[in-house]
């Protein structure tokens, strides 16, 4: 479904990534691994046309999207759930979901099914985004990158800060949505509740990929962790 090949993106005259290359199936789950500062953020923000690549190749169901603009790549069936959430503040949680959701497309995802999943985002529709909690907010830019109803979505930091109740809500919600067949590229630093939820693992280490595999394998590399994830 997704296929990055030899990405390089600078910022400026500072480059940031190195010949990024990875993979992803339809259906399955990915992280992208690393500690911060390591280019996960940047390779995700070139997937979606936020962050021009200076070379390399982003292929999407077959479809060259590497000069595409981040709408053109959002159009296409990929949802984004970006690090800091950055909902909107002063709309109502419903008007959230609601201005992200596509008319052109047939609705798999709508509002009613956004709060079965999320009951705790249901009770709160009626209230201002800024008002919402932390864990609250993440649910609900959760359910507007679903409303755009993508055939893959991206999270960044899809747990940060966020106490273990919530965290556990939000593992349990992407095992449900990853079970309708939808795609998943993470970042986090919850490895524990990745290596369950996860397919396959790629670590980012100074804007490159430096190991990929799977969870059991992951789990008996305790070298690898270590050395680049300090776990």
């Amino acid at each position: 479904m997704l296929s990055v090949s030899d990405l390089v993106t600078h910022y400026g005259h500072s480059q940031a990534l190195y010949g990024v290359s990875f993979s992803l199936t339809a259906g399955e789950v990915v992280t992208l691994l690393g500690r911060n500062g390591m280019g996960k953020t940047t390779t995700i923000n070139s997937i979606m046309g936020i962050v021009p690549k200076t070379v390399g190749c982003v292929e999407f169901e077959g479809t060259d999207i590497s000069s595409y603009p981040s709408y053109k790549v959002a159009k296409l069936g990929i949802g984004l759930v970006p690090e800091g959430r950055q909902i909107f503040p002063n709309l109502s949680a419903h008007e959230n979901l609601i201005a992200t959701a596509r008319e052109d497309i047939s609705q798999i995802w709508g509002a009613e099914r956004i709060y079965d999943l999320f009951p705790e985002l249901a009770a709160r529709k009626n209230s201002m985004g800024n008002l919402l909690s932390g864990g609250e907010q993440q649910m609900l830019a959760i359910g507007r990158a679903l409303m755009t109803n993508p055939k893959l979505m991206i999270l960044d930091e899809a747990t940060e800060g966020l106490a273990p109740l919530i965290r556990k809500t939000i593992w349990e919600s992407l095992d449900r949505i990853r079970s309708d067949g939808l795609a998943i590229l993470i970042i986090d630093k919850n490895l524990k509740d990745l290596m369950k939820l996860a397919d396959r693992h790629h670590i980012v280490h100074k804007g490159q990929v430096v190991w990929t595999g799977t969870s059991q394998e992951l789990e008996r590399a305790a070298d690898i962790r270590a050395k680049y994830l300090g776990l």
